[in-house]
């Protein structure tokens, strides 16, 4: 299993960012990776990502759902492995900071099965909070620029 969790901090009231992640058309294309998604309905989507997992260069199809939306602080979702066998879930947090500040944070768990289990999950290790880091990063980035 590999985790990520990544902390920054956004100079924006809550509601900024509850506004951004709880629309995941806002941010998909910020996902590391990422060339393409469909929305199946507001909690249920499907994604493509391309990308080197080691040496290998892999095209790889997960589904998305959201398992919770709790304004305005927390959007919650699973994985799941739709072309290769892995599952994770994830969540980006708002902390009110105060009213022109908020303290973002997101966090990913990835873990690979199957017989490609065993070599995936330590080569995913050092990715997962890279692109934990990454994506939170960009997010937040983003948010910024939308709110300037």
């Amino acid at each position: 299993m590999a985790t990520g969790t990544h902390t920054v901090d956004v100079p924006v009231g809550i509601e900024h960012v509850w506004d951004f992640v709880s629309d995941m058309e806002k941010w998909a294309k910020l996902v590391p990776g990422y060339n393409a998604h469909k929305m199946i309905d507001d909690k249920h989507s499907t994604w493509t990502f391309k990308g080197n997992v080691g040496v290998l260069k892999k095209t790889v199809e997960v589904e998305i759902t959201i398992l919770e939306w709790a304004a305005p602080s927390k959007v919650t979702f699973e994985l799941k492995g739709l072309s290769d066998n892995f599952s994770g879930n994830g969540y980006f947090l708002a902390e009110s900071i105060d009213a022109e500040n908020t303290k973002m944070t997101g966090f990913l768990e990835v873990t690979a099965g199957g017989l490609a289990g065993p070599v995936l999950n330590p080569i995913f290790k050092p990715i997962v909070p890279k692109a934990t880091q990454m994506l939170t990063d960009r997010v937040a980035n983003k948010i910024k620029l939308v709110n300037v």
